[in-house]
């Protein structure tokens, strides 16, 4: 018998296994997440500046450095969204209406 024979194999669909990140980080999985239903999806392509998407990236990570429990980039590019379409429904009242004023 050697010492391999006596490692246990990983349950892969065991549903009680341990979530990587949060052994990674120290921190329980985002209970929000499982306790929010499936909404379905669709993949999106657009484009953004280089400065941009470094800049998003940068807060994403220093979010996820700050314990904020967002579970990913996606998360954070919806909200982003919501919150935008959400300013714009102002009307005049709009940031971000007042910005493309801005450029003419």
């Amino acid at each position: 018998m050697t010492a391999s024979d006596n490692k246990s194999i990983p349950e892969f669909f065991d549903e009680k296994r341990m979530d990587p990140v949060s052994v990674a980080t120290g921190r329980q999985a985002s209970k929000l997440a499982a306790l929010k239903p499936a909404v379905p999806k669709r993949k999106a392509g657009f484009y953004f500046s280089e400065a941009l998407l470094d800049r998003f990236n940068r807060k994403f990570h220093q979010l996820k450095l700050d314990g904020v429990p967002i579970d990913n980039k996606s998360v954070l590019a919806e909200m982003a969204l919501h919150y935008a379409l959400d300013d714009m429904d102002r009307g005049k009242a709009s940031q971000l209406l007042k910005r493309f004023d801005s450029l003419k």
